[in-house]
């Protein structure tokens, strides 16, 4: 069977310059899709960062609004054991006057 298989001569000379510089241009060309797709999505990966600082910048809010809220039960608590303080106080000097 000689004349199915293809010899190694016959194949070289199927690639010809053309034809070589046709696949070099459609590699091009693959290549062109593949960095325009690569820019796409970095340009996602920009857009999804963006939205990460926004939410970081929303949760900085949220975490002075806690602060906020911290300060004002920290300065009940202060008032509340003034207050508990000076009326422990007000009933002892009451008892102890009301004994003498």
């Amino acid at each position: 069977m000689p004349g199915s298989v293809p010899t190694m001569e016959a194949m070289r000379e199927a690639w010809t310059d053309h034809r070589l510089d046709d696949l070099v241009k459609h590699m091009d060309q693959s290549f062109e899709r593949v960095d325009r797709q690569f820019e796409r999505v970095d340009r996602q990966f920009e857009r999804v960062d963006c939205r990460f600082e926004q939410v970081d910048r929303r949760f900085e809010q949220v975490d002075r609004r806690f602060d906020s809220v911290e300060a004002r039960f920290d300065a009940l608590q202060r008032t509340l054991i003034a207050v508990g303080g000076s009326l422990t106080v007000a009933v002892l000097a009451s008892a102890v006057l009301s004994h003498l």
